[in-house]
């Protein structure tokens, strides 16, 4: 959760990235918002990793000119 990145910025990358529609987008971010987290993916370890290299190297925000790079992502155990 930042200030830094638009829902627009968050929809479209969930959906190029996990392939989320729209709707489900727009939900993960109003928690993220809210919350200041949501899980994205339960998976493999492996695709965790591949998945947050992808959300790091998603670049700026082209929406918002102070915005500095791309959003953060960590990866925790299933509980």
């Amino acid at each position: 959760n930042d200030d830094d990145h638009t829902y627009e910025y968050v929809i479209a990358m969930l959906q190029v990235l996990f392939g989320y529609p729209r709707e489900k987008g727009f939900q993960m971010a109003q928690e993220v918002d809210s919350t200041g987290r949501v899980i994205l993916l339960t998976t493999t370890k492996e695709h965790a990793e591949l998945k947050q290299e992808q959300i790091h190297a998603f670049g700026p925000d082209p929406l918002l000119e102070r915005c500095q790079g791309s959003m953060t992502a960590i990866i925790e155990p299933a509980v």
